[in-house]
C-alpha cells in the first residue's frame, strides 16, 4: 500500500483578507470615534496602507482590521505591520502579508519532525512547502499534533491529506 501524505504550507486566503479589509473600511466610516480623523485602510499594491491623523487612530484601525481577520479564521501571523510613521499631516502604517515557508523555517520543521515525530515519517521540502509522508495515517495525525503544538512566527496550514 502507498504511503499516506499531507503538505505543510503557509498560504494566505486573499479573498478572506480582502473581505476583512472591506469590513474594516465600512466600520471605520461609520464609527463615531473615527469621525473626522481621516482614518482609512486600503490596498497599496500587495501591501495594505492604513492612514489617520494621529498615531493612536492609525493603531486603532489596525486593531479593528486584526479583529476582522480573526473573525474570518485568518492567523494574525500573516501580518507584518510597520510602526506608525508621519507622512505630512497624517500617520501611516504599512502592513505586508507574509506567505510561504522559507528554507530556514522548513529545515526547522523538518528537524522537529525527524527528532520528535514518529519513526518512518519522511519529510521533503518542495519549494515553499513541506510534504510529510508515512505508512500509517496515525503517524501523520501525530505529526500534525506535534507541529500544531509549536509556536512558529508564521501561519501553518495542512493541505492535501491523503
Amino acid at each position: 500500500m502507498a504511503d499516506s501524505s499531507f503538505d505543510i504550507v503557509s498560504k494566505i486566503d486573499r479573498q478572506e483578507v480582502d473581505n476583512a479589509l472591506s469590513q474594516t473600511a465600512r466600520e471605520i466610516s461609520q464609527r463615531y470615534d473615527f469621525k473626522g480623523t481621516g482614518a482609512e485602510i486600503k490596498w497599496s499594491g500587495e501591501a495594505i496602507e492604513i492612514a489617520a491623523n494621529a498615531d493612536d487612530r492609525a493603531s486603532a484601525v489596525l486593531d479593528v482590521f486584526k479583529e476582522k481577520l480573526v473573525k474570518r479564521q485568518q492567523s494574525l501571523k500573516i501580518l507584518e505591520a510597520s510602526e506608525p510613521r508621519q507622512s505630512g499631516r497624517e500617520s501611516k502604517i504599512s502592513v505586508t502579508l507574509k506567505e510561504g515557508i522559507s528554507q530556514e523555517q522548513a529545515k526547522k520543521i523538518g528537524k522537529l519532525i525527524r527528532d520528535e515525530g514518529p519513526k518512518k515519517v519522511k519529510v521533503q521540502v518542495q519549494g515553499d512547502e513541506l510534504r510529510v509522508s508515512a505508512p500509517s495515517r496515525d503517524a501523520l495525525q501525530e505529526v500534525i499534533a506535534l507541529v500544531k503544538g509549536q509556536d512558529y512566527d508564521f501561519a501553518v496550514q495542512f493541505t492535501n491529506y491523503r
